[in-house]
This record gives structure tokens, sequence and C-alpha cells, in this order.
């Protein structure tokens, strides 16, 4: 038995009229007939009632075609998933990012996409840098948002998103009356870092800002996200240099102020296994790349 005598079955069932069928079918009458004789042979029963004048369907028939007409609409369904799943449109994906990207590129990444290929559901993990890449190795993480450089040749890094270096201050600090403010001022002042292990990248553009300025900062106090070095701000127990995007987290107590010194931009990446072959992936990938070219 094959997917044609099934066709054959229910285009003939729906028309009850051999002409008619073999037209919408596009072959010759006798042929139709010969494959509905085979198909019945195959079964063991007749499927429809056959005289001079009509075609009737036989009970057996009738059932026949109604779990028939279930299998092409499974096989039909399957097709378009099918079909989804190879362009990328449907399944799951699991992002890592860094939790400053929540607060510059991730929210538009996500309405991209979604606008994009709405039938893939994502999975977030806040996650540091140095987390995202063991999630990569370990296969439990497709694409992650994190803080360059990665020197690791097994994944595919691309810089999307690029902004410059602030200083956040307490609110009621002295200098936080001025517009902007000198590195320089900042020699004596207790500092609010990360660990380097987490992104050390980003880690030591900061120290080396500050060495260039004359001084190494005094770490007061470290912390894991960005958000809770800014609380730690806000709470007075240091100043930290963060990114731009920082001041999109709306904490009280905080101000940030620019940097009168030029200062490099720092960059989130997106990061990828290198032979990825999933569909969905490699579609966020080519999303977030055309996105990337906006920002």
């Amino acid at each position: 038995m094959e997917l044609r005598h099934l066709r054959y079955f229910v285009t003939l069932a729906e028309e009850l009229h051999f002409g008619r069928a073999a037209e919408r079918l596009h072959i010759a009458q006798p042929p139709l007939s010969q494959q509905i004789r085979q198909l019945e042979r195959e079964l063991g029963f007749e499927l429809f009632h056959r005289t001079k004048r009509n075609v009737q369907l036989t009970e057996a028939g009738q059932v026949f075609l109604g779990e028939v007409q279930q299998i092409m609409r499974q096989l039909q369904h399957a097709i378009q998933v099918g079909r989804q799943t190879s362009r990328g449109e449907i399944g799951q994906l699991v992002v890592g990012f860094v939790s400053s990207a929540a607060y510059n590129i991730l929210p538009t990444i996500l309405r991209t996409f979604r606008s994009y290929v709405p039938g893939v559901s994502i999975e977030l993990h806040e996650l540091t840098t140095d987390q995202q890449l063991e999630w990569l190795r370990e296969g439990r993480m497709d694409v992650g948002l994190l803080r360059p450089p990665v020197e690791e040749n097994r994944f595919s890094c691309e810089t999307i998103f690029q902004e410059p270096l602030m200083v956040a201050l307490p609110e009621a600090h002295l200098l936080a009356s001025q517009s902007d403010v000198s590195l320089t001022s900042l020699a004596n002042e207790p500092f609010i870092l990360f660990p380097r292990i987490l992104a050390p990248g980003l880690y030591d553009l900061i120290i080396s800002l500050c060495q260039q300025a004359g001084f190494s900062p005094k770490v007061a106090q470290e912390a894991i996200q960005m958000q809770t070095i800014v609380s730690l701000v806000a709470a007075e127990m240091g100043v930290a240099i963060v990114p731009a995007s920082l001041q999109n987290l709306q904490r009280i107590g905080v101000v940030y102020k620019t940097v009168q010194e030029p200062t490099p931009k720092v960059a989130v990446a997106m990061i990828w296994r290198k032979n990825e072959t999933s569909p969905t992936v490699l579609r966020l990938v080519e999303i977030v790349k055309q996105a990337a070219q906006q920002w």
C-alpha cells in the first residue's frame, strides 16, 4: 500500500464518480479503477458499491475513510512541522545573557526574534561570561550574549553591540553635581568591581583605564551582577565604572556621569558553537546579526 492509493481512495470517496475523481487526480479513469481494486485486495474488504449508475461507499469504506482522512491531516501537519523546523521556525532555544544585556540589546533581540519566528520558545538564563562558556561546552545552552574576548576556537563569536563606560556615583557624593568626572578624581575612592574570572575583558579594561589615570583602584567590594554593583553604589559603599546602558536600571540613590578622558567602548558579543547545525539556532544567529546592523 502506498500513499497514492490512499489519496486516490479519498478523492473517489469525495466525488463518488470515477470520471470526476480521475480528472481531479489528473489520471485516466481505468488506472484509477485498477488502483482502487488493488487497494481493496490488499485490505481484504470492499470500499465501494459499484453499479452502472453510481458509486457508493460500503459501511467498511465509510469507517476507513474517516481513519484515512485523519491520517492525511496528520501527514499534512507532519509536513508543515518538518518544513518549519528546517527553516528554524519551530522548536526551543536556550539563551544565556550577561546581566547588563538586559538593559540594552536583549529586549530588542527578543522582540525582533518573536516577530519573525513566533513558533520558537526561548528559555533565558542570566549567566556570567564564564558560566556561559561552561554551559556551551556542556551543550546546556545554544546561544550566549557575553563580554568578549573569547579565545576558544570551538565557538563562533561576533560583536553585536558597543557602548561607552560611565562612572556610577552615590547621589550624595561630592562629584555628583558635576556634569562629567575625571578618572583622576577617583584615585582615593573605594571601587566596587566584579571578580576578574567572570568577565576578564571588561575587568582588565577598567583596571587599565584607572592605571592610565595614574592609580590602581582600591577594591572595597566585589559583586557578581551589574545590578548588585549599582545597588552597592547606592548604599554608598563605593563608586563603579559601568557600561552606559546601566543608566536604564532605574535605581534610587545612584547618578551616572560621563568620563572626561577618552575611553574605549565595551562590547557585547553573541556566541554559539562553530559546528552548529540546528536551523533554529542558526535562524536566531541570522536575525541577531541583521538587527545588530541597526544598532
